[in-house]
């Protein structure tokens, strides 16, 4: 038996939205990334994107929400166990799951670009 008590079903999904609400409120990257997102999907619905678009449009949202989700827990991780003290490991930690979301954005830009690109051309 572990010290934490288990949380049951609907717990876990209370936390999970916890979770979302709170990067959604601590971290402008990631508003920037939802607004952009919902304006794609405008965009998609405009120009009457098939089911497959949509689909792979959904996932390289998600990708990038993921992503900038995980580089904030990483840093407030760090930040937590390092006491906001400098460390050239944890700045390289940080630099790297930034990266992350860099990558990623850039993935779904050239998806954009593509699935936009047939259907304006």
């Amino acid at each position: 038996m572990t010290k934490f008590k288990a949380q049951g079903f609907n717990n876990t999904f209370r936390n999970a939205r916890k979770g979302f609400r709170l990067v959604l409120k601590s971290e402008m990257n990631i508003r920037i990334h939802v607004v952009i997102a919902l304006l794609v999907l405008f965009f998609a619905y405009l120009l009457n994107f098939s089911a497959l678009e949509y689909c792979v449009l959904f996932f390289a949202i998600a990708i990038v929400i993921i992503s900038e989700m995980f580089n904030t827990a990483i840093e407030f991780t760090l930040d937590a166990i390092f006491h906001n003290r400098y460390s050239r490991m944890v700045g390289m930690a940080k630099d790297i799951s930034a990266g992350a979301v860099m990558f990623a954005s850039f993935i779904s830009v050239f998806v954009g670009l593509i699935l936009f690109g047939k259907h304006l051309l």
